[in-house]
């Protein structure tokens, strides 16, 4: 199969790449492809002929979002489009790499009014300029495409400890103390899992939205002591109040994602989130 992977100098990008070993794979960063121009697009998946198409190209810096919308609506919004337009032209399909931050504006709940995670069927709600245009995104492939999977994604652990994790551990060898927003909940995704994760759904032939993440749901505070512990990094965790970085774009305090719908539907249910907490962690050599 031809496989066209943009924004290929990512994390996930590296990882899917890796997935699809065996196969005709042209990976693309963006010095190759900036997916918000739209000739350029055209022409690449004119020339390149793909049957399937991954987009993991994206701004993903959500205070770099907020400080430059333009940019971000260009990238997240309009790249998306204009991958689903190329491949509608050439019958490809297109694999477009979401995120949790689309949802967050109102918390659901189940029948006894206790918070679930959201569903792929929730009406999304983002909170910051980041997961408004990545919202705007998903809209335009599903409008332009019908040969699309939607994948969300959420939290990534990565190999290279640039990540949530990484910078918990260093703080706390460097200061002996780390602060964490307390009251944010999500779905942590070791990005080993997720790249094999996107490659089963890009063949499933089962086209729609789809949630794939680690199972389950952790705090932030619970995720940083986690990792303390199995690093043996004796630090004090200080939680403080989102409202004290008002530098900073808003984050959903709730963004679990349920994978019921994946796993009833064939696909693999990914390991729960602390086994892909150890998974990265030793892939970087931070266990004690």
């Amino acid at each position: 199969m031809r496989v066209l992977v943009t924004g290929a100098g990512g994390r996930l990008a590296r990882e899917v790449v890796a997935a699809f070993e065996g196969h005709d794979v042209t990976a693309l960063t963006r010095e190759h492809l900036d997916i918000s121009v739209e000739p350029a697009v055209a022409a690449a998946v004119q020339e390149f002929a793909p049957e399937l198409v991954v987009n993991a190209a994206a701004v993903t810096d959500v205070d770099g979002c907020e400080a430059d919308p333009d940019r971000a609506h260009r990238v997240n919004a309009l790249g998306p489009w204009w991958l689903a337009r190329a491949c509608a032209r050439t019958g490809a399909t297109l694999v477009h790499v979401s995120t949790d931050a689309v949802f967050g504006a109102e918390v659901p709940t189940d029948g006894h009014g206790t918070p679930r995670p959201f569903t792929e069927f929730d009406p999304v709600g983002p909170v910051s300029v980041y997961g408004r245009t990545k919202a705007a995104g998903e809209t335009l492939v599903r409008q332009t495409l019908d040969r699309h999977h939607v994948v969300r994604v959420a939290w990534v652990l990565d190999r290279e400890g640039t990540d949530f994790v990484g910078a918990i551990l260093r703080r706390a060898r460097d200061r002996g103390r780390v602060e964490v927003v307390h009251r944010q909940v999500g779905s942590p995704s070791w990005v080993g899992d997720l790249g094999l994760a996107v490659r089963e759904v890009a063949v499933s032939g089962r086209y729609g939205t789809v949630h794939r993440t680690n199972h389950g749901a952790v705090s932030r505070v619970e995720l940083a002591s986690a990792a303390l512990r199995l690093a043996g990094v004796d630090a004090e965790v200080v939680r403080v109040d989102p409202g004290r970085r008002p530098d900073l774009a808003p984050r959903p305090a709730w963004s679990p994602l349920d994978d019921q719908h994946a796993v009833s539907s064939g696909l693999r249910r990914l390991p729960a989130w602390d086994e892909a907490l150890r998974s990265a962690m030793d892939a970087r050599g931070e266990l004690a």
